[in-house]
């Protein structure tokens, strides 16, 4: 995946954030973010909303890959469920999604976040419905695939 490819992945809210997709392929994604004090809550950990943003994102996009430059494929969130496991402060965190299953419309996957020495901070699954002319590796031209915020 190209770094022009990488960086039109995320917009918007992910950039907002500071996430930024470090790998993508076929079943497989990897976000990552550098703690900053605008993501932590008032005990100093990373709020857990980013957290659950993080995941919504790599598993998301576990599922959308799209195998034609140039083109895109969207989907949307039907449920998803995080589970908090250990604080984090200062880093790095690196989400990882994983392609679990589904067919052309429907898919599930689950994930991962993780801090710079490897610690399990976060978990998640979650089911995501791919947009209409998304259910395609190939995709769509990306100025066909719908307005902004669809």
């Amino acid at each position: 995946m190209s770094q022009a490819e990488k960086s039109d992945a995320l917009m918007g809210y992910h950039d907002l954030l500071g996430m930024r997709v470090v790998e993508w392929q076929p079943g497989r994604a990897m976000i990552e973010l550098t703690i900053e004090p605008k993501h932590l809550n008032r005990s100093n950990n990373v709020h857990g909303g980013v957290l659950t943003s993080m995941l919504d994102s790599a598993l998301s996009l576990a599922g959308l890959h799209c195998s034609v430059p140039g083109n895109i494929r969207k989907g949307m969130t039907l449920s998803l469920t995080t589970t908090f496991v250990s604080p984090a402060r200062k880093g790095i965190l690196t989400a990882t999604g994983t392609l679990r299953g589904g067919g052309k419309k429907t898919y599930m996957a689950s994930g991962e976040i993780r801090d710079t020495q490897g610690n399990l901070v976060a978990i998640g699954e979650g089911s995501f419905r791919r947009r209409g002319g998304s259910e395609s590796p190939e995709g769509v031209p990306e100025e066909t695939s719908g307005k902004p915020g669809e």
